[in-house]
C-alpha cells in the first residue's frame, strides 16, 4: 500500500507538536517540522524514491535518523516514535495547535490546568469561562479561543490542492491500467485549480464490455477504506485519507458534457443552462438537447458552441464574469507557466532556507529562469536565521562572486524586509538601495485592528525602497486566518506608488488569493508570482501560483515576472 508525502509530513508534523507541548528539545522539534516540510514540498513521492534506491539524506534536513524513520513510513505506514510520544501525551493536542492562538505553551497549560485534550473540551471550556482563569490567558483571549474552535469545529475541512494531488496521482495512474478504459479526467474543483479539494469527481469512457471490470479495478484499489456504492456506471469510495471518489463511466457522445457538468461550478453551470433555456435546450451532463434530440455534448467546445460562447477554461468557471466576458469576446488570455522568466522570492541556507546559493541558482536555471532573487529573511525575525547588515553584505557580495561565474540566469540581490509594527522597514535606507528590489512582509502582529494594519502597510509603502507587499494578507490554509486589512485601499496606493503585491505560490499560502488577483488587475497592480523557495525543490511550486493567478483572471502582461530582466529592473525604479 502506497504512502504519501503528505502522510509521512503530518506525522512529523503531529510528532513536533506534541514534543513541543512536551517541552522538548527545541532542535530536535524543528528536525521534525524541517523535514515535514521538505516530504509535504517535494516534487515525487519518497515511496518512488526509495524503490529506484534513492538516498535520502541527500534531501534538505533528512539525515540518516529521519530518512530511516521515512523509510520505515513507507514499508510500514507507522512512525513507532510518535506511537510512544502518544502513549504519554493525548495525540488530540496537536490538533489544538491548529487553532489560532494556541502555541505549545498554551495547549501544555490548557491540558494540565484543565484536562482539555480536544476541540470539543476547548469549546465547552470557553464557553463556561474557565479559560481566563488560567495564567497568561484573560477576557479577550478566552473569547477569541471560543469563536476560533467554533469555526474550526463547524468547517468541513477540505483538502489543499497539493496534498490532493499526491493521492490522486497514483489512483489515476492505478485506473489508467483497467481494461477497457479509453477516457479519463478528474473533474471537480480538482480540475478548476481551487486552492483546496472536498472531493475527487472522476470521469471515464470505456468499451461498454469492460465497464463492470473497471468498477472491480477502482474498488479493489489499495487504499479504499470503505465502498458507499458500487454499480456498473457508478461507484464511490472513501481512500485511508478520508477523501471521498467518486467514479463515473460516461458514454463516448456525451463526455464533454459530463465535464462541463461535473467540472462545475454550479453556479457556472446553471448560468449555462439558462442561456441554453433562452434558445430553446435543456442541456445537463448527457448532452445538450433540442427536445428528445441530442444536439452537442461531445466535447464540452461543443456545449459552448450551442449557446453562443467559445471555450471557457476551468479555472474561470465560477460565474464571477466569465460568460460576459466570453459574450464580448474579452476573456483572458490566461497565463501559463511558459510565460514565467523568473522567481522574486527565494531564501538560501543562510537564513532558513536548505541549499545554497549555488544550488539555487542551477535549479532555477534548468527550470529555464533568466533571473532568482535571493531574500534572506531581515535581522528581527531571528527565529528564521534572519540576517543583520553586514551578514546581508557578505551575501551580496558572494552572489556577486557567483554571478561573474554564472552562465544564463543572474541571481538579483534582494531581502524579505520585515515591516515592523509601526510601519518602518527593518534595514535603514542607506542598506535597503543596495537591494535591486526589496520584498516586503510581515510577519508578526497579525492580531492588530484591519485599519491600523492597514495604515502600517502604507506606512510601509511610503518608503521609497519598497517594491514589493508580500503574502498580502499572511493567512495559511486551513491553519491561519488572514489578517485584517483593506486590500482594496493597499492597492490604491501601491498604483499610486509604483509598488507591487505578490502572489506567493508556496501551496499553504496561495497569496493573493483568486478574489484578490482579480481586484489587483482591475486596479492596475502588477504582480509578482513567487514560490518562496526555502529548497531548490520549493522552486516547483510556480505552477500553483500560476494556477491561482489563472482563477484570478490574469493574463502574462499582469505579472512583472514575465518580463525579461532589463525591463523588469526598470519597473523597481521609483519616482
Amino acid at each position: 500500500m502506497p504512502v504519501h508525502n503528505s502522510e509521512i509530513a503530518d506525522k512529523f508534523d503531529r510528532l513536533a507538536d506534541l514534543l513541543e507541548i512536551e517541552d522538548a528539545n527545541p532542535f530536535r522539534v524543528r528536525a521534525y517540522r524541517n523535514a515535514a516540510r521538505t516530504v509535504r514540498g517535494y516534487p515525487r513521492s519518497m515511496s518512488d524514491l526509495l524503490d529506484d534506491g534513492a538516498d535520502l539524506t541527500e534531501l534538505p534536513d533528512i539525515g540518516d535518523d529521519l530518512a530511516k524513520k521515512i523509510q520505515a513510513m513507507v514499508e510500514t505506514g507507522n512512525l513507532p516514535l510518535l506511537e510512544e510520544v502518544e502513549e504519554r501525551t493525548p495525540p488530540a493536542l496537536s490538533e489544538l495547535m491548529k487553532i489560532e492562538g494556541l502555541g505549545p505553551k498554551r495547549v501544555r497549560a490548557l491540558y494540565l490546568e484543565l484536562n482539555i485534550k480536544t476541540l470539543d473540551d476547548l469549546k465547552e471550556a470557553a464557553e463556561s469561562g474557565k479559560i481566563h482563569e488560567i495564567a497568561g490567558f484573560g477576557d479577550k483571549s478566552e473569547e477569541k479561543i471560543r469563536k476560533r474552535a467554533e469555526k474550526f469545529i463547524g468547517e468541513k475541512k477540505r483538502t489543499l490542492l497539493i496534498e490532493a494531488e499526491d493521492i490522486a496521482r497514483p489512483l489515476l495512474e492505478y485506473l489508467k491500467k483497467a481494461e477497457g478504459l479509453k477516457e479519463i479526467v478528474i473533474a471537480g474543483s480538482y480540475r478548476r485549480r481551487k486552492e483546496t479539494v472536498g472531493d475527487l469527481d472522476i470521469l471515464i469512457t470505456a468499451a461498454k464490455a469492460g465497464t463492470a471490470s473497471i468498477m472491480d479495478h477502482f474498488t479493489d484499489y489499495d487504499e479504499v477504506e470503505e465502498v458507499v456504492s458500487k454499480g456498473k456506471t457508478r461507484s464511490t469510495v472513501y481512500l485511508r485519507s478520508g477523501m471521498q471518489v467518486d467514479l463515473r463511466v460516461v458514454p463516448q457522445i456525451c463526455f464533454g458534457a459530463a465535464q462541463h457538468y461535473f467540472t462545475g461550478s454550479r453556479a457556472h453551470n446553471i448560468a449555462v443552462r439558462k442561456m441554453g433555456v433562452k434558445k430553446g435546450y435543456k442541456i445537463n451532463e448527457y448532452g445538450v438537447f433540442r427536445g428528445d434530440e441530442r444536439i452537442a455534448g461531445k466535447t464540452e467546445k461543443s456545449v459552448y458552441d450551442k449557446v453562443g460562447l467559445p471555450y471557457i477554461e476551468p479555472e474561470l468557471r465560477e460565474n464571477r464574469g466569465e460568460l460576459e466576458a466570453a459574450k464580448e469576446g474579452e476573456l483572458p488570455k490566461l497565463i501559463t507557466l511558459d510565460d514565467i522568466r523568473g522567481n522574486l522570492h527565494a531564501h538560501t541556507k543562510a537564513s532558513d532556507g536548505h541549499n545554497s546559493l549555488r544550488e539555487m541558482a542551477k535549479a532555477a536555471a534548468s527550470l529555464g529562469y533568466e533571473y532568482l532573487a535571493i531574500t534572506e529573511h531581515s535581522k528581527s525575525l531571528a527565529v528564521a536565521g534572519g540576517l543583520d547588515k553586514k551578514q546581508l553584505q557578505a551575501q551580496f557580495k558572494k552572489i556577486d562572486k557567483l554571478n561573474e561565474q554564472l552562465d544564463g540566469i543572474v541571481l538579483l540581490k534582494s531581502s524579505e524586509v520585515d515591516i515592523l509594527a509601526d510601519g518602518s522597514l527593518d534595514y535603514p535606507d542607506d542598506l535597503l538601495k543596495e537591494l535591486d528590489f526589496s520584498v516586503c512582509a510581515i510577519h508578526q502582529k497579525f492580531d492588530l485592528p484591519g485599519k491600523k494594519q492597514t495604515e502600517r502597510i502604507l506606512r510601509a509603502m511610503d518608503n521609497p525602497y519598497f517594491n514589493i507587499l508580500a503574502h498580502p494578507s499572511g493567512r495559511l490554509i486551513n491553519e491561519r486566518d488572514p489578517y485584517e486589512v483593506d486590500l482594496e485601499k493597499i492597492l490604491e496606493e501601491a498604483k499610486k506608488r509604483g509598488c507591487f503585491v505578490e502572489l506567493n505560490a508556496q501551496p499553504k499560502r496561495l497569496d493573493l488569493t483568486d478574489e484578490g488577483c482579480i481586484l489587483a488587475k482591475k486596479m492596475g497592480v502588477g504582480i509578482s508570482i513567487a514560490t518562496d523557495a526555502h529548497s531548490t525543490a520549493d522552486l516547483e511550486h510556480m505552477r500553483f501560483g500560476v494556477d491561482q493567478a489563472r482563477r484570478g483572471w490574469l493574463e502574462k502582461k499582469d505579472v512583472i515576472n514575465c518580463l525579461p530582466l532589463n525591463k523588469l529592473r526598470k519597473l523597481f525604479k521609483r519616482n
